[in-house]
């Protein structure tokens, strides 16, 4: 089964001292299925490895490494964000108090009836009221 993924669960896999167990599930079930993320999830990616490089909480060689394993998962850019994201998404960070950044990520579970693999309390809350399955 697909599921949708948020950055969060991402930034647990790379970030060393943000290491959980729960991350490490989600991350096995990449090796039998696919992922699909909003068009802003690289963004918000390489944002946060930026940030983290900037704080020296990892090196450049472990920016190298989290680029390169991350392109060898089946993440697929969902290309139907863009379209969704003035009036659904939009909607919905209004609607539960979200950015429009996690509302991308309600809006494509919600649009795709996918679980969503979040650490996000925040948007796991948002899920929660929209009915959206959490992983």
């Amino acid at each position: 089964m697909t599921f949708v993924l948020d950055c969060s669960v991402v930034l647990a896999w790379i970030l060393p001292d943000e290491s959980r167990q729960t991350v490490m599930t989600i991350l096995e079930r990449l090796e039998s299925e696919d992922a699909v993320v909003p068009e802003v999830w690289p963004l918000e990616v390489a944002n946060a490895l930026l940030i983290a490089r900037r704080r020296r909480r990892i090196t450049e060689k472990d920016v190298a490494r989290a680029l390169e394993d991350l392109a060898a998962l089946p993440i697929q850019v969902d290309q139907e964000t863009h379209r969704q994201a003035l009036q659904a998404a939009l909607s919905l960070a209004n609607k539960y108090r979200l950015s429009s950044y996690d509302a991308a990520y309600l809006e494509l579970a919600r649009r795709t009836r996918l679980p969503l693999a979040t650490l996000d309390t925040k948007l796991r809350s948002a899920c929660k009221a929209a009915g959206i399955e959490l992983l």
